[in-house]
Order: C-alpha cells, then sequence, then structure tokens
C-alpha cells in the first residue's frame, strides 16, 4: 500500500523532491494556468518530451528553469537519473509537447517509477484533448473511456473495435489526418454506418472544428474535405449493451462458451474474460473463479 499525502512537510532530514506533472497549452498559449507558470519556475528541472518544443513555451512565460529531455526513446536511462535527482531533494516537473504529461506518452512510466520509491507525484491540471473534445461533441458524458491511438494494422483494429463495439459509454480515441479515412473505413464496418461520432480537430487553435453526423457522413465529409491536423474522434457507445440480459445474443452461452466466443474474434483471453463479465454485469474475478475451479 502507498499512502500520499502530497501537501505534509516532510521531516528533518528527508529529501523534499516531488515530481509533478504539469499540464500545458494544446494549441492557445492562454490555457496556460498561473500555477504551471510558478511550478515550473519553481522547481530545479523541467523534464520535456521535446526540449526544443517547450523551450519556446518557457521563453513566452520568462521561466529559465533547466530542461532536460524525457521521451520514448531515452527513458529507460533518464528515468533512473531523474528519480536520482528526485531522491536527493530536487523537484521536477513533468511536461508533455501539449496537453496532460502521462497520457499517451512514457510519462506514465516515470510516474510509476517515482510512486514505488516513494515520490510524491503532484498533479498541476491543464488542458487536455480528449476531454475538450467530449464535452463539445453533443454525445453523452455521464459514462466514457478513453482509448489512446487505435491498432495501425486492419486485423488488430477489427479486434480492437470488435471489444469496443459493446462499449456502453461514450469513447475518445486519437488519430492522425493520414489514417483517420482507413480507420474510420473499418469503423464503419465493424459498428455500423449510422454510428454516431464527433471529429474534433485543432482544438483551441484559430481552425478548430467539430464535425459531427454518423460515420457514414463523416466519411462522406471528409472525402470533399480531406483531413487536415490532429484528430480526437468521439463515439456514442451502444447504451443497450448488457441492458436485456434475457434477449442478450450470449444468453443461452454458459460461462465458458461466452469467453470461447470473444476469443474465437481473435481476443485475448484476458480481454475475452473482461467483456464477458461485463456482459454479464458480474466482477471479472468471479468470472474467472467460475472458469478455473477444479
Amino acid at each position: 500500500m502507498n499512502i500520499q499525502k502530497s501537501y505534509v512537510q516532510p521531516s528533518e532530514g528527508e529529501a523534499a523532491g516531488k515530481l509533478y506533472l504539469v499540464g500545458t497549452p494544446i494549441g492557445n498559449l492562454e490555457d496556460m494556468t498561473y500555477r504551471a507558470v510558478r511550478v515550473l519556475g519553481e522547481v530545479q528541472w523541467i523534464a520535456a518530451e521535446d526540449t526544443r518544443q517547450t523551450r519556446k513555451l518557457l521563453t513566452h512565460f520568462d521561466i529559465s528553469t533547466r530542461l532536460v529531455s524525457y521521451h520514448e526513446h531515452n527513458k529507460n536511462a533518464s528515468g533512473p537519473e531523474l528519480i536520482r535527482l528526485l531522491q536527493s531533494g530536487d523537484s521536477i516537473a513533468l511536461v508533455s509537447d501539449a496537453g496532460l504529461p502521462a497520457i499517451c506518452d512514457p510519462g506514465a512510466d516515470l510516474v510509476r517509477m517515482a510512486v514505488d520509491a516513494g515520490i510524491a507525484v503532484v498533479p498541476i491540471p491543464g488542458a487536455n484533448a480528449a476531454l475538450s473534445a467530449l464535452i463539445i461533441s453533443g454525445l453523452p458524458t455521464d459514462r466514457f473511456a478513453f482509448t489512446g491511438f487505435l491498432p495501425r494494422d486492419k486485423k488488430p483494429l477489427e479486434r480492437e473495435l470488435a471489444v469496443l463495439k459493446r462499449e456502453r459509454g461514450t469513447w475518445i480515441c486519437y488519430e492522425s489526418p493520414h489514417r483517420l479515412v482507413k480507420m474510420l473505413s473499418v469503423m464503419q464496418e465493424v459498428l455500423g454506418a449510422d454510428r454516431d461520432i464527433c471529429l474534433v480537430r485543432e482544438l483551441t487553435k484559430k481552425y478548430e472544428e467539430a464535425v459531427r453526423g454518423t460515420i457514414a457522413e463523416c466519411l462522406e465529409h471528409l472525402e470533399t474535405y480531406p483531413p487536415q491536423g490532429e484528430y480526437c474522434v468521439v463515439v456514442r457507445g451502444d447504451e443497450m449493451a448488457g441492458e436485456d440480459t434475457d434477449a442478450a445474443w450470449w444468453a443461452s452461452l454458459t460461462p465458458e462458451q461466452h469467453v470461447a466466443k470473444y476469443e474465437s474474434e481473435g481476443i485475448s483471453h484476458k480481454e475475452a474474460l473482461r467483456q464477458a463479465a461485463q456482459d454479464r454485469g458480474v466482477p471479472k474475478r468471479e468470472l474467472y473463479n467460475a472458469l478455473h475451479r477444479e
């Protein structure tokens, strides 16, 4: 068990280094918070995904804190060194190129290392593309999931979408402009042409745009207006999934057959267990125990 009290003063002789996860603008520099500017100026180090990009931000806000590189390709070497600095008493601010760090970037690995080392990890909230897209989409927000970037290759993408097809809540993914049409075409095959989605691009920037409609309508729109900029894709969930257990497609199946059906679609045993448990409205551990009972 690990219990963190972020603002309790350390005992005399203890290191006071903290890892701050600092949200930065996703486009509009006016979205930088006063607290983020203060923290970036007070810490001893700023660990940045792209030091060149971050240096532009620091110059704009007249911040002279030392920069160090931390990204996917050097995390194995840089991560332990950052932990050593934290343990020695230095505080570090972790930033990504845009938005909140540790989401779809190696910052999550550094957070795990810090937690394991007993170092306080403190969030400094800021802009986030996925949540910004969700709240302007017009789709339900009471239950939602974030899936990051979906697989590039068609077969893995189909398998992932087969799982998401039964997701009850709204879900959000990121996609690049040159892969968007391909991804939506596969999505149309798996989810159906009439599933409601919202394509959001260039958030907080001059050309911010939200295209709302069915998958088929959005694909037609992109034929006339080719994708430009990075996209957040917001997808309406299947709100009826798991609602009527008597009429459910799996109602006549045993738990073993239910899990096996998902596995036959190319889904891993672990994911098949999770999805079958969600369908049946039972904890995954309960279903696991039922299937593996001697």
